[in-house]
């Protein structure tokens, strides 16, 4: 049955590949990578999430979420399937303050603390608003996370998913945008009421 939220998401879907077609990349003589077998997440998690457009491998059709890594609270953060229970996926985000924040554990905000580490630059610290570390920049019209001081670099996950238990996950890493295919650097942001 075809829900509100299932509508709004193909629509969603429809603005991004064809936002993606070559004719419309602004980068110079290169072709946009949009896959054929481009497909919408069945989203179960409870919001805030911020999640992937794209569902790519993600074998239950869940999606991808930003998640703390383990069970539990974690200061590493990687990207997970969009797990029906549990809090830990549960993200929202503050285009005042620019902070990606948990849900789940007070005061407690997403950054980039290892930069130079392409594998797992992000992690889970204590929020401060102050910090560059903290802030990103969420731009609508490309679906796109970047760090503020950092337009031309955007949060992916990486091309190769793994078990993880009864779900999947991929690393969250830190990539020049144009670098990368736009299923692996595509998000959209869930609100409370929004589902």
């Amino acid at each position: 049955m075809l829900t509100v939220r299932s509508a709004l998401t193909s629509v969603a879907l429809l603005t991004f590949m064809s936002a993606c077609s070559p004719a419309s990349n602004p980068i110079s003589g290169a072709k946009a990578i949009v896959s054929s077998t481009f497909e919408a997440p069945t989203i179960e998690s409870k919001p805030p999430i911020v999640h992937l457009i794209d569902n790519l491998d993600e074998k239950d059709k869940l999606g991808w979420c930003i998640d703390t890594l383990g069970r539990g609270f974690s200061e590493q953060l990687h990207a997970h399937s969009c797990k029906p229970v549990g809090d830990d996926v549960r993200f929202s985000y503050s285009a005042i303050t620019g902070q990606i924040r948990s849900a789940a554990y007070e005061n407690k905000c997403a950054a980039i603390v290892a930069p130079d580490n392409p594998a797992i630059p992000f992690g889970l610290v204590d929020c401060d608003s102050e910090s560059i570390a903290q802030q990103f920049v969420y731009d609508a019209a490309s679906s796109e996370f970047h760090p503020k001081n950092s337009p031309s670099v955007c949060m992916t996950v990486s091309g190769k998913s793994r078990a993880a238990g009864p779900f999947m996950s991929r690393d969250l890493k830190l990539e020049k945008c144009s670098a990368v295919a736009p299923r692996y650097r595509k998000w959209t942001i869930l609100a409370d009421s929004e589902k």
